[in-house]
């Protein structure tokens, strides 16, 4: 596979073909079990990127702000806590030491800022 000036170098000089051919000659190109090619295109891009000087940061995918996407769903704990994410948190904008009244319904838990309205029984 080629990296830095050689692949900026060669996909200069091949000028207007396929993406599938600009990454096969550049040699990101893997065999799959049944002995098929795989072209690696992302591979391929960021190595294309990082030599025209754009980092991507590639080992940290997945870490900090960004990583995942929320999925909304929380699991009770094995010592039967219910936890709510920073990540939910952040998204309301609550602060350390806010208070909420919790309301139990059939199976439903509904979390009621102390002070706030509640906007009807379910």
């Amino acid at each position: 596979m080629l990296t830095g000036s050689e692949l900026l170098t060669k996909v200069k000089d091949l000028g207007d073909v396929s993406k599938t051919d600009l990454a096969t000659a550049c040699g990101y190109v893997s065999k799959k079990k049944d002995g098929s090619d795989r072209v690696n295109f992302t591979a391929f891009y960021e190595a294309l990127l990082n030599a025209k000087g754009i980092d991507l940061g590639g080992g940290n995918a997945g870490v900090g702000k960004g990583g995942r996407k929320l999925s909304y769903i929380a699991t009770v704990q094995g010592n039967g806590n219910l936890l709510i994410g920073k990540a939910y948190t952040a998204m309301l904008d609550l602060q350390v030491g806010d208070e909420f009244t919790i309301k139990l319904g059939k199976k439903a838990i509904r979390l009621i800022p102390v002070g706030g309205e509640e906007e009807g029984d379910e």
